[in-house]
């Protein structure tokens, strides 16, 4: 009977770890059979955004104001504590309701929340902060656009929110110059904070892995740049 319930939890924690390592091998292969491999030679940038990257997790950079779109029509100033006033760039990323309320530096991290990310069912928020220059150093990845481009990642963001309708989650900050915002969808395995990055750039024409669930997937096409 021992040996009957040891080799049930052997074979259970060996098909465990071959789905891990089938997860993982499959986001590193298709890192190397990326959608839109070869821009038009014409292309020129026109707008310059960055994608941000804290390790794990990602978010788009953009200018606050250009042609395109003006970031404070949609998420105004009001929604922040105090946003710094020489701020010229909007960070926007795309997560896990419970995490990202729950977790706001990685000391907060547990186990049963991590797990409960991964396993789904929990509605997705967006999460916008106003940045300096100076607070764009490491992780970042420069973000050539022109400006089509760039009006389809705006779309994209707009897309994410109920009716394209910026609804703040009150009270909810992590400091001074971040707020949160109800968004569609929800997090699970399969559908990761880095996932709404990445496929937000290839729809945009980006050079971008096929899936990217992690963050090194989002940002191995693209260089690393200081603004």
């Amino acid at each position: 009977m021992v040996r009957r319930w040891l080799r049930r939890i052997a074979f259970t924690l060996l098909g465990f770890f071959a789905l891990v390592g089938l997860y993982v091998a499959t986001a590193c292969a298709l890192v190397f059979w990326p959608a839109n491999p070869e821009p038009p030679q014409s292309t020129k940038a026109e707008v310059q955004a960055w994608v941000l990257s804290n390790g794990v997790h990602t978010d788009y950079v953009f200018p606050i104001r250009t042609a395109t779109i003006d970031w404070l029509q949609l998420f105004p100033l009001k929604d922040f504590k105090a946003p710094p006033p020489d701020a010229e760039f909007i960070a926007i990323g795309w997560g896990d309701r419970e995490f990202y309320l729950n977790t706001p530096t990685w000391a907060d991290l547990t186990a049963a929340r991590a797990f409960g990310a991964l396993v789904g069912g929990n509605r997705a928020l967006m999460h916008v902060s106003y940045l300096r220059r100076n607070q764009l150093g490491q992780g970042a990845y420069a973000l050539p656009l022109t400006q089509a481009q760039y009006a389809q990642l705006a779309d994209y963001v707009r897309a994410a929110l109920p009716s394209g309708r910026a609804t703040p989650i009150a009270g909810a900050h992590y400091d001074n110059q971040d707020a949160f915002y109800e968004a569609e969808g929800g997090y699970n395995l399969f559908e990761t904070c880095n996932t709404w990055t990445g496929r937000g750039l290839r729809r945009a024409g980006v050079t971008a892995s096929r899936w990217t669930p992690f963050d090194f997937t989002v940002t191995w096409h693209l260089k690393p740049a200081r603004p």
